[in-house]
């Protein structure tokens, strides 16, 4: 994950807490999910916790070798449904829609593998 993206989720857990009078059911949830993803990114894990995963293809089922552009790829894909996945929490939450906002924070948090 690259700086800027660190300094995006940073923005958003400071913008979050200056958002607490107005919090939904599962704000602070969304917060610990966010400052997760920030460490999990900071520290560079070798095992890839804090990066958002997809499906493996068929590709790599089959054995071949990855090129640098399906990997490009699949780490967009991946962090876009990532992103996605927040995003539904956060728009649930202010919604105060509890269970679509803890739906989408499971899914979040498997996607970046933080179970």
């Amino acid at each position: 994950m690259g700086r800027s993206r660190i300094l995006v989720l940073a923005a958003i857990v400071l913008l979050g807490g200056a958002t607490a009078a107005q919090a939904g059911p599962c704000t602070g949830q969304i917060a610990e999910v966010e400052q997760r993803i920030s460490q999990l990114s900071a520290a560079r894990l070798p095992s890839g916790a804090g990066e958002p995963t997809a499906r493996q293809s068929v590709g790599a089922q089959l054995h071949h070798q990855p090129t640098p552009g399906t990997v490009e790829h699949a780490e967009y894909v991946a962090n876009k449904r990532g992103e996605a996945a927040l995003a539904r929490a956060r728009k649930a939450d202010a919604a105060g829609n509890a269970n679509a906002c803890a739906e989408a924070l499971r899914k979040a948090r498997h996607l970046y593998g933080i179970d």
